[in-house]
């Protein structure tokens, strides 16, 4: 098999054209085929850089069907670059059963680094980033929207998420009565484009903000959670002592506290005096 054929996974500007990697325009001009979420979308970034190789559309209506078809056309000997609509493919996009595929049919998958709306929100969020979760898009549906959040609740990471403009007020009510309105987020909207803003605070405040300032119902956003935060003077989350159970059937009780301290993020002495005290 030739090794130099491969399906290249190439990210593209979240906003500001400026962000397209030198890199990232040589493997579109050199593989034999693009594969698109959208060709009209594509069409027009495309143009912009002078890319003229022929494209296809791949997006979550077609992916299955497709990928065998991408595969073929590999075994032909043709590298081909898959790109989204904006940021990088698979986040949020299609692309992962593609991806799959192609590497169990045995070739190569080259990942170029670039532009993720979440990952560039994040590092300029004030929120921690040495331990963080991406959850995608809430469900739309009130209930599920909750039951998801309550599920998260007691998460001790920094929680991220994508939504969309007509949504995020009805997110932003939800996360307050689920995650209390003192819960610190971070709303990033339009991330590298020209009405670029942050909005930082307990969920409460910037509720309030975005319910009265309709730009800020506008464009792309991504919003961050802080994580839960043990105090001196809160029960252990539920989620910690059943991990904590689970860990003492098999092993002794300090070993058990250190590692569910390590998996929740909590420390391992609060567990352990948890574990003596409960007699496990």
């Amino acid at each position: 098999m030739d090794q130099s054929v491969a399906l290249y996974i190439v990210p593209t500007p979240i906003g500001n054209l400026g962000d397209m990697s030198s890199r990232a325009i040589e493997v579109l001009n050199q593989v034999s085929l693009i594969a698109c979420e959208d060709t009209r979308h594509s069409g027009k970034l495309l143009s912009h850089f002078g890319i003229t190789t022929k494209t296809t559309a791949l997006h979550d209506h077609n992916e299955r069907a497709r990928a065998q078809w991408i595969v073929d056309q590999l075994a032909a000997g043709q590298s081909i670059a898959l790109i989204s609509d904006a940021g990088t493919p698979l986040i949020s996009d299609p692309g992962y059963h593609l991806v799959s595929h192609v590497r169990q049919s045995g070739f190569n998958v080259i990942p170029l680094p670039g532009p993720c709306a979440a990952i560039t929100a994040l590092s300029a969020s004030g929120l921690p980033s040495d331990r963080f979760s991406f959850e995608g898009f809430l469900p739309s549906k009130e209930k599920a929207r909750a039951d998801k959040l309550l599920a998260l609740k007691e998460d001790p990471r920094t929680l991220i998420f994508y939504e969309s403009p007509h949504r995020i007020e009805h997110s932003l009510t939800t996360m307050v009565e689920v995650l209390g309105g003192d819960r610190h987020v971070v709303m990033a909207r339009e991330v590298t484009k020209t009405f670029e803003t942050f909005l930082s605070g307990p969920v409460s405040e910037v509720l309030a903000t975005v319910s009265t300032d309709p730009n800020q119902q506008k464009g792309e956003i991504v919003l961050m959670v802080h994580g839960y935060h043990l105090s001196d003077d809160e029960a252990i989350p539920t989620v910690a002592i059943n991990t904590l159970k689970l860990l003492c059937e098999e092993l002794p009780l300090k070993k058990a506290a250190a590692i569910a301290a390590q998996i929740h993020g909590l420390k391992k002495n609060a567990l352990y005096k948890y574990g003596l005290e409960s007699d496990l």
